[in-house]
């Protein structure tokens, strides 16, 4: 490890902690509050402000803006935070913004999550690990992002929304509803279209626990029984099977959002 690197032009406001071989290029802004991890290289003309802290190993590209006041009009200054994992790349332009009193307190992000170009992160989302958002993807406030999902360009994601591990969200999808684990949709307004199979072998998922998957899929979505019906149905010929109780658990805790359902789903109750 050696000392950082920071470009003569940059501001560096007392109080921040830059972390052992930094580079930070020219004309950045880095507030008081803020802790750059080990290894982080911030390219030009970057913000960082607030109660942020980003882990080791950042890759932060020119013009992105992290920690900035929420988007909130209840805001009052509150002392809210923005956490990011380790090993993090933020691409051209992105924003991400702190958490709200009426939220968590933070926005938080996990370790080596890729964010590309005009994408942003509003106050008080949990994103998890290894989690891609594409060009311009809009993540609303107190959005739930699991591990290994992949939002495609263009898409906006309501408040509230939540999106299971291993989740695929199409290119310039609205999306107005929760998507199970391994759940793939697609559309304005967006729809269940099937399972992100692509995803779970590239995870390492095996073709059994593939196989269960699709029939469980098909039967949590036929329209022979109710969906209540269905839940129980699959519950009883998968007790045994994690991936499937992932999505029976994800569906069951419920949340702020309706389920996103395929275009034939069955009544609800």
């Amino acid at each position: 490890m050696s000392e950082p690197f920071i470009h003569p032009s940059s501001i560096i406001e007392p109080g921040a902690e830059i972390g052992e071989s930094c580079e930070i290029g020219p004309f950045c802004h880095i507030g008081p509050q803020v802790k750059l991890g080990p290894g982080s290289r911030v390219r030009s003309h970057v913000v960082l402000w607030g109660n942020t802290v980003i882990g080791e190993g950042a890759q932060i590209f020119s013009f992105a803006s992290l920690g900035n006041a929420p988007q909130h009009l209840k805001y009052r200054g509150e002392d809210t935070r923005l956490v990011i994992g380790r090993n993090c790349l933020v691409r051209e332009y992105v924003t991400m913004n702190a958490g709200t009193a009426q939220g968590r307190f933070e926005t938080t992000i996990g370790d080596n999550c890729s964010f590309f170009t005009g994408a942003h992160v509003a106050h008080d989302c949990v994103v998890g690990n290894n989690v891609t958002l594409i060009n311009n993807v809009m993540l609303a406030g107190h959005c739930v992002v699991g591990d290994f999902a992949t939002v495609a360009g263009g898409s906006g994601i309501h408040q509230f929304t939540r999106i299971g591990h291993h989740a695929y969200v199409g290119g310039l999808a609205a999306v107005e509803g929760d998507i199970i684990p391994f759940g793939m949709v697609l559309g304005n307004r967006a729809y269940l279209s099937g399972l992100n199979v692509i995803g779970m072998k590239r995870a390492g998922f095996s073709r059994d626990a593939i196989r269960n998957m699709r029939k469980a899929y098909r039967m949590l979505f036929s329209d022979d029984l109710t969906f209540k019906e269905n839940i129980d149905e699959v519950q009883a010929e998968f007790p045994e099977e994690p991936l499937v109780q992932d999505v029976l658990a994800f569906i069951r805790s419920g949340g702020d959002r309706a389920m996103c359902f395929p275009r034939h789903a069955p009544p609800a109750s």
